[in-house]
């Protein structure tokens, strides 16, 4: 594609914004009907999910200005929260400053647990495991030879003996396996369920739970920015104290937890936009990103913030990033594939870096209102829209009712219908 700096882009419709994304992905009259007609048919919806009774839309949005290892994208967010994107798209143009976003990931290794119970002795069970670990290694390399075909299989086995639980003591046996570009789930789940029978013969004890893990700690993906610190000034605020209040406002959620719950969730608002939209599964992304933001025992921030020598803001995320570009919904979700043709992946690695981009760009969004004007700024006037249309306005309303709220800086969906009827007596 040529570049994701579209200006202008929001003042322009719905079917003008739709044009600009056909032309930068060469995206086809069927392809773009998938973001107009809810994505999917009732039909199809039951065969992905059951008792079907219907659809549920959400808000599809474009993440402008991204420029990620030197390449520009257009990123399709899913959100129903105002704000997010366009803060998000904010970020990512003044972190073109600084060369855009570096990202890396590291192999798509995922996690199989099987939990052995009643075994006598579990020091000698684990090094029985680890003596038979080739063999084991060698049958679950053969389970799924289309994912062997392409480069993946099992690539290592890990024992943990859990020493106290309210069962007492039991084994766990980790499978490593290259997933390549799936997710992971159904391969993992078979193999550990295949080679189950054989560690029950090696270990003397029963297989219980066999179930990939979420916590995909072997699968990582990062992205980093620079940006430099006369790009983060803005009205009375010079780009040094911002940055000043952004690491500030960091070190508020390295520190405390209940601060980090909610700045993880502001990089959730953006990571889970962009999962949603390539039809993958955010509850599992959830769930990996708050068990990793808690590795330490301590629930903490999942991205830094400082300062570089010239003294330029610099940002940094790391967590596990579980995506992938075949199975599941991505292949069977017709608004899904558009998404990863937009964003022209190849890879489900480059599916998990953009997505870590946004995350960050969105983080850095949040931690800039907090330290500056406040996060109600920016967030009441989006939302000023959702509540004029919920007390009622409708056409040029929506734009009148929302801007007199928000010059009064009271976002009420009584002062709503009171505004509504003043001007409809």
């Amino acid at each position: 594609m040529g570049t994701s700096r579209l200006a202008g882009f929001y003042h322009l419709t719905i079917e003008e914004r739709l044009a600009r994304a056909a032309a930068a992905a060469n995206l086809t009259p069927e392809e773009l009907s998938a973001w107009t007609n809810g994505g999917i048919s009732p039909e199809a919806a039951d065969h992905m999910i059951e008792n079907v009774i219907g659809l549920h839309t959400l808000p599809l949005g474009l993440g402008l200005n991204f420029q990620i290892n030197g390449r520009d994208v257009l990123i399709p967010m899913v959100i129903e929260e105002p704000s997010v994107v366009a803060g998000a798209s904010f970020m990512a143009k003044l972190a073109r400053a600084g060369g855009g976003f570096q990202t890396s990931s590291t192999s798509p290794l995922m996690i199989g647990q099987m939990q052995v119970i009643n075994v006598i002795n579990l020091h000698e069970a684990k090094f029985k495991i680890y003596e038979n670990k080739a063999k084991l290694l060698a049958a679950a390399d053969e389970i799924d030879p289309v994912l062997k075909k392409f480069g993946g299989g099992a690539r290592d086995i890990e024992v943990r003996i859990i020493d106290e639980s309210p069962i007492g003591a039991f084994l766990v046996i980790h499978l490593i396996y290259d997933v390549r570009d799936a997710m992971g789930a159904n391969a993992v789940n078979t193999a550990c369920e295949r080679l189950a029978p054989q560690v029950e013969a090696i270990t003397g004890g029963k297989v219980h739970l066999r179930i990939l893990s979420n916590l995909a700690d072997q699968r990582l993906s990062r992205a980093r920015c620079t940006i430099p610190v006369k790009e983060l000034a803005f009205d009375n605020f010079s780009g040094e104290t911002v940055r000043d209040g952004i690491i500030a406002a960091y070190a508020f959620a390295a520190a405390d937890p209940y601060r980090a719950a909610t700045h993880n969730k502001g990089i959730m608002n953006g990571v889970d936009a962009v999962v949603l939209a390539s039809g993958n599964d955010w509850r599992a992304i959830e769930a990996g990103a708050h068990a990793y933001a808690a590795r330490s025992g301590k629930y903490t921030s999942l991205s830094t913030w400082g300062q570089d020598a010239d003294g330029n803001l610099v940002g940094t995320l790391e967590m596990p990033m579980a995506v992938g570009i075949i199975g599941g919904a991505t292949k069977v979700h017709p608004a899904a594939r558009t998404a990863i043709k937009l964003m022209g992946i190849q890879t489900a690695s480059e599916l998990a870096e953009i997505i870590m981009a946004v995350g960050l760009a969105q983080n850095m969004a949040a931690l800039r209102a907090l330290a500056t004007e406040g996060i109600q700024r920016g967030h009441m006037t989006l939302h000023a829209h959702q509540v004029a249309i919920a007390a009622g306005a409708s056409g040029d309303m929506i734009e009148k009712v929302a801007a007199q709220m928000v010059a009064e800086k009271t976002v009420r969906i009584d002062r709503a219908e009171q505004i509504l009827k003043e001007r409809n007596p």
